[in-house]
């Protein structure tokens, strides 16, 4: 079946060039649009859509809270949110994603990577391009713990080998990275991945990358 995607953004010229990009795949299907956040809460309801392709600033009701209603805590629904951002970063993304969503893709990426992104999304998977990972999280430190206050008891139901991983995660490494970097399989990588998210009750990747600053394991600018 094709994988159902919602366009929400406030430029119809946008929209239609996404369109245009995504209905070109045989396995993507647009199934509806949205101008604003309220429109995107509607058409979720209505259209049931697998992906919702979500501009973060928008008249009515921005990307992140219509992110958080549509997929936030106690939402079971399938549809799943990857956030468009600018180059520069909008300020917002990081609430975006604590609010659930699955990751972000730049406004100006190539078609490619576009409809890559949705599939990866559509999937279960988190989209987490590492470089601009890293650079948003850096960038909004200010928004984050500095490290000194008191690590979360969940963090010590972690062994130490996954402690590494979730380090590595939050560095924006891809599980071939982690791998590499620990002399183990990629299998292996998966393995702690999944123990991390379940025993942490997180989503996906990229929440755990917001986890570990957030938590203080790792500090915004550290290597």
């Amino acid at each position: 079946m094709a994988i159902r995607v919602l366009l929400v953004d406030d430029q119809p010229l946008l929209r239609t060039g996404f369109r245009m990009i995504l209905e070109a795949e045989q396995d993507i299907a647009v199934v509806g649009e949205a101008g604003d956040g309220l429109q995107a809460i509607d058409q979720v309801r209505a259209l049931q859509p697998d992906v919702v392709l979500m501009d973060i600033r928008m008249p009515r009701m921005d990307g992140v809270e219509a992110t958080r209603q549509i997929t936030g805590p106690g939402r079971d629904g399938p549809a799943k949110v990857l956030v468009l951002t600018t180059f520069d970063l909008d300020e917002y993304v990081v609430e975006a994603l604590r609010a659930g969503a699955s990751g972000f893709l730049l406004k100006d990426a190539p078609a490619n990577e576009l409809v890559q992104a949705i599939r990866v999304v559509a999937s279960g998977e988190a989209m987490l391009a590492p470089s601009i990972t890293r650079r948003l999280l850096d960038k909004y430190a200010t928004h984050l713990p500095s490290g000194e206050e008191p690590v979360p008891d969940t963090l010590h139901t972690l062994t130490d080998r996954e402690v590494e991983v979730l380090k590595l995660v939050a560095r924006g490494l891809s599980n071939a990275e982690i791998a590499a970097d620990l002399f183990v399989s990629e299998t292996t990588v998966k393995t702690h991945v999944g123990h991390v998210l379940t025993k942490l009750g997180l989503r996906d990747r990229v929440q755990a990358a917001v986890y570990a600053y957030e938590s203080g394991l790792v500090r915004p600018g550290a290597q």
